[in-house]
Parts: C-alpha cells; sequence; structure tokens
C-alpha cells in the first residue's frame, strides 16, 4: 500500500513560514505528478501547487509569489515553502500523488495562521 507521510503544519502568525513536507516511496515518487491541495470544512478541496516528475510546477492563483513547491529526488520527498501566511491561508493541507493509473493521498495536515 502507498502511503504519503506528511510533516510540517502547526500554527503560525500573519505573514509568518512554514514548511510542509510528504514522502512517499522512490518507485511511485520517481513517475508522479506530485502536489499539494487544501479544504476546509464544507468546501471543496482545492489545488494550491503541483510538480511534475520533470520539476514543471503550478499554482494557484492566490498562493503565487507566496508559496513554492519542490521535490528531493534522492529523498523521495515533496515541499511546500509557505511565506507571507494570511488567515485565509488556514485549511487541512493535503499531500498528493499522480500517476498514470492511480492517485494517492496523504493524512492531512492542519495549517493555522492566527495572531
Amino acid at each position: 500500500q502507498v502511503q504519503l507521510v506528511e510533516s510540517g503544519g502547526g500554527l503560525v502568525q500573519p505573514g509568518g513560514s512554514l514548511r510542509l513536507s510528504c514522502a512517499t516511496s522512490r518507485v511511485i515518487f520517481s513517475i508522479a505528478t506530485m502536489g499539494w491541495y487544501r479544504q476546509a470544512p464544507g468546501k471543496q478541496r482545492e489545488l494550491v501547487a503541483t510538480i511534475t516528475n520533470g520539476g514543471s510546477t503550478d499554482y494557484a492563483d492566490s498562493v503565487k509569489g507566496r508559496f513554492t513547491i519542490s521535490r528531493d529526488n534522492a529523498k523521495a520527498t515533496v515541499y511546500l515553502q509557505m511565506n507571507s501566511l494570511k488567515p485565509e491561508d488556514t485549511d487541512v493541507y493535503y499531500c498528493n500523488a499522480q500517476t498514470n493509473r492511480n492517485t494517492y493521498w496523504g493524512q492531512g495536515t492542519q495549517v493555522t495562521v492566527s495572531s
């Protein structure tokens, strides 16, 4: 069974920074487009950022210029560096691995931006 293990969420003040990490198996990591999504209670899960196995990235307009997605192939880990955080960034963040055949999700990590 494929596992995506997330870490790095927490409480931060507005304007602060957090870095999320997501580790998975090397087999999946080598072929998957990795991504981060977020979801608030009662709302649909929405895309935050994705990165292909070739390194191409895509971002939601709401996070462009503030968030950076990256991947470390040697560690089979994807990161989301979040800067200039706003209260509206408060959500549960989910790691995603998308291959041609399957979609995998992490368990989610809470990010709370509040003073």
